[in-house]
Order: C-alpha cells, then sequence, then structure tokens
C-alpha cells in the first residue's frame, strides 16, 4: 500500500523565490491546456489526447511568449498536464455514472491569488534525499528539511506544498507493505459525538477538545484586524496571515489528536466497528461548526488505513441502523428519544443504558454480525425440531 509522508521545509530565500517561480508555471500550463481543451469542445471538435497535450506542450515552450517556462523542471509542467488529465477523466467517469456519489464538475482555472500551491517531482526528474538530510529539487537547490521520522523505503514522487500560512511542506509518496501487530482477542464498537468524540462499547469515553470553539477568540480578534485592513495593501497581507496561522494551528492540534487516538484504538483490538454518518447532511444543520470542528471523517479515514497498515479488520455499519433506539440486553427497539435524553430504561427488561454506550455497543454486534455473515457463518439460530403442539403435528392429538 502507499502512504504519504509529510515533513516541514526550510527553503532559502533563493529557493522560496525559485519556488515560487515553480508554482506560476505549472499554473499558467495547467490554465493553458484548460482553455485549449475548451476551445476544441466549443468548436465541436473531438477530445484532445494526452499525447497530443504533451506534444503541445512541448511545442508551447519553444515559443517566445512561453520560453520562460524553460527556466524551472520539465517534470513539473508535465505533471501540472497530469493533473488536468486526471481531472477530465474523474469527470467524465462521474458524468456517465461510473463514479459513485455527488457529480464531480469539470476543471476550473487555477487562480493567480490561490493561496496554497502545490508542485510534484518524481523519479524521473531525479529529486534524492541527501546524506547531510537535505531534498535536492531540480532547478531549486537543496531544501532543508526538518525530519520528524525516517522514510521506510525510497519514495517515488514528493509534492511541495505551500499552505495559506506561508509554510512549506515536502509530502512524499512511499510504498510500504503490511506490519500486522500480534493477534489480540479484544473487539470494539465506536460511537461518535460531539459532547464525546469517541464512546466505546465498554464504557470508555473520550470528550471531545474542539479545537476551533478554544481558537474562537483568538480568530475572531484576528478576522476584526483584518477587516480593518486597507485592501492591497502590506498590512491587510499581514493580516490575513495571522488568520491562516490561527486556523491551521487548529487544524494541526486536531489531527495530531485524530492520529494518536485511532494509532491507540487499532493497536488494542482486533477489528472496530464504526457507523457510516451522514457527515454532509448533518453540516448543514444547526451543528455544522461543531460538525466541522470534529472531524469525523478524516478519523474514519485513519481508522481504516491503519486497519489495513497493522493488519486489523476495519468494519462499516449502515447509517440507518437504530443504534440508539434498540436494547444491547434484550434487542426490542424502544422507539426514538430525544437527543437530550442520555439515559433510558428497557421496558421489556428493565436494563438501564446510558444512549452513546448503547448505541457502542449495538454497532459492535452489528459489526461481529456482518462480518460473520460474509464468511458463511451461520447467523440465524440453528434449526431444532418442532414441538409436539406446533405446525399441526398429531402427536399432540394423539
Amino acid at each position: 500500500m502507499q502512504l504519504r509522508y509529510s515533513y516541514r521545509l526550510d527553503p532559502a530565500p533563493a529557493q522560496r523565490e525559485a519556488l515560487a517561480r515553480a508554482f506560476g508555471c505549472a499554473r499558467v500550463v495547467f490554465n493553458d491546456a484548460l482553455a485549449v481543451r475548451q476551445a476544441a469542445y466549443e468548436a465541436g471538435e473531438p477530445y484532445i489526447a494526452d499525447k497530443e497535450m504533451s506534444a503541445w506542450l512541448t511545442a508551447v515552450k519553444s515559443t517566445p511568449e512561453r520560453a520562460w517556462l524553460g527556466e524551472v523542471s520539465s517534470v513539473v509542467l508535465q505533471q501540472a498536464l497530469a493533473d488536468l488529465n486526471a481531472a477530465y477523466r474523474n469527470f467524465f467517469i462521474s458524468v456517465t455514472g461510473r463514479r459513485k456519489g455527488l457529480k464531480i464538475a469539470p476543471p476550473r482555472f487555477r487562480p493567480r491569488k490561490d493561496r496554497r500551491q502545490a508542485i510534484r517531482f518524481t523519479k524521473n526528474s531525479r529529486f534524492r534525499v541527501l546524506d547531510n538530510g537535505r531534498l535536492r529539487l531540480p532547478r531549486i537547490g537543496d531544501v532543508a528539511v526538518r525530519w520528524s521520522r525516517r522514510l521506510p523505503t525510497d519514495p517515488s514522487s514528493v509534492t511541495v506544498i505551500r499552505d495559506a500560512a506561508g509554510r512549506y511542506f515536502a509530502s512524499f509518496v512511499v510504498e510500504v507493505s503490511p506490519r500486522p501487530l500480534p493477534r489480540s482477542d479484544a473487539e470494539c464498537g465506536i460511537d461518535l459525538g460531539l459532547g464525546h468524540f469517541v464512546v466505546l462499547d465498554d464504557g470508555t469515553k473520550v470528550t471531545a477538545p474542539r479545537f476551533l470553539r478554544q481558537a474562537e477568540k483568538k480568530l475572531k480578534r484576528a478576522q476584526r484586524d483584518l477587516s480593518r485592513k486597507q485592501k492591497g495593501s502590506s498590512n491587510r497581507e499581514q493580516a490575513r496571515v495571522r488568520v491562516a496561522r490561527a486556523h491551521a494551528k487548529a487544524a494541526d492540534a486536531r489531527r495530531d489528536f485524530h492520529h494518536k487516538l485511532s494509532t491507540a484504538i487499532i493497536r488494542e483490538n482486533q477489528a472496530v466497528t464504526v457507523e457510516d454518518l451522514a457527515v454532509k447532511g448533518l453540516a448543514r444543520t444547526r451543528l455544522a461548526k461543531s460538525v466541522h470542528d470534529a472531524g469525523w471523517s478524516a478519523f474514519v479515514s485513519m481508522l481504516e488505513y491503519k486497519a489495513e497498515l497493522y493488519g486489523r479488520e476495519f468494519r462499516r455499519i449502515g447509517r440507518f441502523e437504530p443504534t440508539s433506539q434498540v436494547c444491547s440486553a434484550c434487542g426490542v427497539k424502544d422507539g426514538p428519544k430525544p437527543l437530550h435524553i442520555r439515559e433510558w430504561i428497557c421496558a421489556v427488561c428493565g436494563a438501564v443504558h446510558d444512549r452513546d454506550v448503547n448505541a457502542a455497543k449495538n454497532i459492535a454486534a452489528l459489526g461481529r454480525r456482518d462480518a460473520q455473515n460474509a464468511r458463511g457463518g451461520q447467523v440465524r439460530p440453528a434449526a431444532t425440531l418442532a414441538q409436539a403442539g406446533e405446525a399441526g403435528s398429531l402427536r399432540g392429538a394423539a
């Protein structure tokens, strides 16, 4: 499987200028190629193949108007063209119905003032990590890297990213083999929420950190300062960077929390079951800010890929399962309940349930049932002999 390893970069001033030049050239190639394909479509001509677009790029670089494209690595320009080709393929697959989910819009032009910029180098560009720890990039130089951990194998590509806060990152694509952990007998069901971010079926509750809520006071002050700055001034640009850094700090803290919690859950359990939540629908309600602050989708994605990496089993149940309405002790459906009811008593067996813990227990049970059904195991009760008085048996009459 392929994983990404990201590290912070510290480019020198001259290297920052070279990176800015590469970002701009990649954007121009992407936009020019998109304009060529749109013009061909409006003229009623057939779709221009990827091979023809590659030849077009070679010809464009030799013209006086675009001669400055030769100042950057040719691999950067070819990868910008590959991004456009991939965007068109995804659009065509979505339009024809071969892609599940919402329809994907056609590619759009990349704005010059987009705060996030990225370029990609492949093995053809001969980038490499030097013995002194620096990253050698063609036409840019040897860039200092903050190594937080070692790369497991040689990377196949590296993407250099500049985010809205002005930080530079190197994202390596590395091919890794699964590293199974020692087998564990424990399994868990996970109920995701807003008050408690995670509730496990054994009663463990992890309080939601609410990083965005904690940063709101600082963000409000930074946004207010930004709104008072004159457009186009250097003071406004400095205020914009302060806002972006405040958002980046909250996002980094949330990502670190997700990584640590997901790794702990995967290490301790052989199988993990979660509920498929309609995050996009919940984000349109009055709970939108809290839903986005929780970051459920990112957390579940981490659980899924870490389960594959460490030899664990990841299960996902349907979003319409009544996990909060069914008694986990006797299986009786007790009906829907308002959100303010956190505890309830089963009317049949009298069991006292915590709403979230009961939902986690039901999620774990549904995960085990689906896994057993997928393996061809016995799901329904085994067949037994009918009683004498049942099914019209003559033995009862005798």
